[in-house]
């Protein structure tokens, strides 16, 4: 159908330029005193048809580009492109004012060139300021509006006068792990969650992967999201801004999250880091899950089932229930038994937390 469309209008702007630029080709070449030829219709007709046959050459390149600036479209957040489009009518309008008062000077070339190229520059520049200026503009008109202290707003443009929520922004790690919805649904996490849409979209390419692992973590993702919306007291927002100039995900989010000046929350360790370097608040699934973990004091008997080698010579490696890994000096000897150890230290990370032990008989001795 669209290239049908194309063709269609190939076909009518054929027949515009041959009304406009045979006849002075008629001229050139000395046709001009054929009435057979030099004839306005004549001239529509011929251009239409020259210019639709063009276009079954061309017309499977004008609908990929279509196409291909549909889905470009689609993608970006709706507020952003009808600022955008604002900033580019002023930036042509501006161009135009100048551009009038360019051509009164009457500079040969330079009268002609100057108002095409302010065109293309200011176009660009009001384009771009609108597109990134955008959360300042709306901020500008919701403070200065009739009904700004009673209307509310998006995320990140909270009024002055009503008490800013406490936004904590997901990452795609935490929202595979899943545990975030159980400590949800406990009623420990306050304020609003936010899972902002280039999250969402990395979620989504994870589910439509090609590899069975990384597509079933992507759905539980999806699944642990529609549990959230559906469970938790308060809101779970979707935010739209994102930043173009940025590609990695966790930059995004560190950016994000200035921006709002909302909290991390993630399980993901260098993410964890990153957060560190950049001075923003993030809290730590493992760390929680660490907290709550029952304390193991150095000294202390426990009994556990070596089940496999550790890295270091002579070592075994034993699990706790809740996952926390033992690491038994000397119970190499004892794998597939169940022994009593006593703790000499624990690592503590966020990463997770080791427990490093010996067997009880060994200590003794």
């Amino acid at each position: 159908m669209l290239k049908r469309v194309i063709q269609i209008a190939f076909l009518f702007i054929g027949g515009a330029l041959g009304f406009v630029f045979l006849p002075p080709l008629y001229e050139f070449i000395n046709l001009s005193s054929n009435p057979w030829l030099n004839n306005p219709y004549v001239s529509v007709a011929l251009g239409a048809i020259l210019l639709f046959l063009l276009s079954f050459s061309l017309s499977d390149y004008f609908v990929k580009l279509i196409v291909w600036m549909e889905g470009v479209l689609v993608k970006i957040p709706a507020a952003d492109l009808i600022f955008g489009t604002l900033g580019l009518i002023i930036g042509l309008i501006l161009a135009y004012l100048i551009g009038f008062a360019v051509e009164r000077i009457q500079i040969p070339i330079v009268s002609e060139v100057i108002p095409i190229l302010l065109s293309i520059i200011l176009g660009y520049l009001g384009f771009r300021v609108g597109f990134t200026k955008r959360d300042e503009l709306i901020q500008m008109f919701t403070k200065s509006g009739p009904n700004a202290k009673k209307k509310g707003t998006d995320v990140g443009n909270i009024p002055a006068s009503e008490p800013k929520p406490l936004y904590k922004l997901l990452d795609t790690s935490v929202i595979i792990d899943g545990r975030i919805a159980d400590i949800s649904s406990t009623g420990f996490i306050e304020g609003v969650l936010v899972v902002p849409q280039f999250v969402l979209t990395e979620l989504q390419h994870i589910a439509d992967s090609s590899d069975t692992l990384k597509r079933t973590r992507g759905r539980r993702g999806l699944d642990i999201l529609k549990k959230l919306q559906d469970e938790r007291a308060t809101t779970v927002q979707i935010s739209e801004v994102d930043f173009e100039d940025i590609n990695e995900v966790d930059l995004k989010l560190v950016r994000l999250a200035k921006k709002m000046d909302a909290q991390i929350l993630t399980n993901d360790f260098n993410l964890n880091k990153v957060c560190e370097l950049h001075h923003v608040q993030v809290l730590n699934i493992n760390d929680l899950a660490n907290a709550v973990k029952p304390v193991v004091i150095p000294g202390e008997d426990m009994q556990v089932v070596v089940i496999k080698d550790g890295k270091e010579h002579n070592q075994g490696v034993a699990y706790l229930d809740d996952g926390t890994m033992i690491v038994v000096e000397g119970g190499r000897s004892f794998i597939g038994q169940s022994i009593t150890v006593t703790v000499t230290s624990v690592l503590q990370t966020s990463a997770g937390r080791m427990i490093f032990a010996k067997p009880k008989d060994e200590q003794v001795a």
